[in-house]
Order: structure tokens, then C-alpha cells, then sequence
């Protein structure tokens, strides 16, 4: 087996073209438009990596040959084994990353699914604080702030689908005295599991990253 290149977002791009080429195989028997569609889905996959060799290429076109939905299905199971998964991470680490946190709740580690995480994340239901680990720019960052649930749908900053949401809001230091605090808000998914099942583009959520000065 060859070396694992998927990050689960990009995943997660393979399965929204594999779902949306199932569709319309179910509803379309126009061979030509079938053609197109298994086409663009593809180039949608591919443009989805920066560099590719030509097995991994190969691997993704995979995506355009089948025509049974049982066959799709199994293909894009065999393709967790070339997913990059989560670096896992220790209690220690966690605890580094969140020094001011008084009695800072910890997630479960051992029952994490890190080969479909691209952020990890937890909440502290006692508290509404919201706690966020991801590898950026080769190092572990974490983010902490305040959630609250808004009780209606929208789309989530992160992940871009329409979700029950909840406002995220970060107290940072703003810019002159060291005693100003400003903060930084975004709307997004109140379950994490589900946003990391359909976060497709990690842009939106380094670009939120780089807001608070992480």
C-alpha cells in the first residue's frame, strides 16, 4: 500500500462528488451526461491536492469507473487506509496548549476517530467553553472561547453547510495597552462531528486562526 496523502477534508471533497455522481446516476440515463458528470467530479477531486504523483492520481480517477452504488460505496471505504489521520495527541500536550484554563476538561482521547478529524475539538458543558487543537503551520495551536447556541440554522464558517449553530467568541489582546481585550466571533457548527465530516476547504478555519493571533 502506498503512503497515505489524504487529509480527511479532502476526504470529505471525494465523498461529496461520489454522493452528487450517485445522484445522478439514479436519476439520469443519458450516457453523455453521465460521462460529463464523472468527469467534472473527478476534476473536482483532483483539484482538491496540490501535488499528486501519477499512482495517486490514478487512485482518484478510480472515482469515474464505477457504475454500481455498492461498488462506490466499498471504494470510498478503501480509501480511509490512504487518509493522513489527526496527529495524536497527549493530556500533557492539551494541558500545554491551554495554560490559563483553570480545571481545564479534557476529551476522551482513546475514543477520537482521528482518521475523519481535521480539528479536534470539546466543549465544557459546565462552563460553555469551547476548546480547539489543530496542526497549523507545523505546530500545534489551541484556541479557547466562549459557545452559545443560537437555537437556528445557518452555515457554519468552518464548514460551509447549513447546521444548527453556535456562536464562537475568543477574547484576544487588542492592539496599545496591555489591559485591552477584544474579541473575535464566528458562527459555527454547534456538533463538531458533523462539521468534521463535511469541512471540504481548511482556508476559513486558518483564516480564523490567524485572527486571533495563532
Amino acid at each position: 500500500m502506498q503512503t497515505p496523502f489524504i487529509q480527511n477534508y479532502q476526504l470529505n471533497v471525494i465523498k461529496k462528488q461520489a454522493d452528487f455522481l450517485l445522484k445522478t446516476m439514479r436519476s439520469v440515463a443519458d450516457r453523455k451526461v453521465l460521462a460529463t458528470v464523472r468527469e467534472t467530479a473527478v476534476m473536482n477531486v483532483i483539484e482538491a491536492f496540490d501535488d499528486l504523483t501519477a499512482e495517486q492520481k490514478s487512485l482518484l480517477e478510480q472515482l469515474s469507473t464505477y457504475e454500481a452504488t455498492h461498488d462506490l460505496e466499498k471504494y470510498l471505504e478503501q480509501l480511509d487506509a490512504y487518509v493522513i489521520p489527526f496527529p495524536k495527541v497527549s493530556l500533557k500536550q492539551i494541558q500545554k496548549l491551554f495554560p490559563k484554563a483553570k480545571k481545564l476538561k479534557t476529551p476522551n482521547l482513546e475514543v477520537i476517530d482521528y482518521t475523519h478529524t481535521t480539528y479536534l475539538r470539546w466543549t465544557d458543558i459546565a462552563t460553555n467553553r469551547l476548546y480547539i487543537v489543530y496542526p497549523h503551520q507545523d505546530r500545534l495551536v489551541g484556541i479557547e472561547g466562549q459557545i452559545t447556541s443560537m437555537n437556528k440554522k445557518g452555515f457554519c464558517m468552518f464548514c460551509n453547510r447549513h447546521r444548527e449553530l453556535g456562536f464562537f467568541n475568543v477574547k484576544i489582546k487588542a492592539s496599545g495597552s496591555p489591559d485591552n481585550i477584544a474579541s473575535v466571533g464566528q458562527y459555527i457548527c454547534i456538533d463538531h462531528e458533523e462539521c468534521n465530516h463535511s469541512i471540504a476547504d481548511t482556508a476559513p478555519l486558518e483564516k480564523f486562526i490567524s485572527s486571533v493571533g495563532k
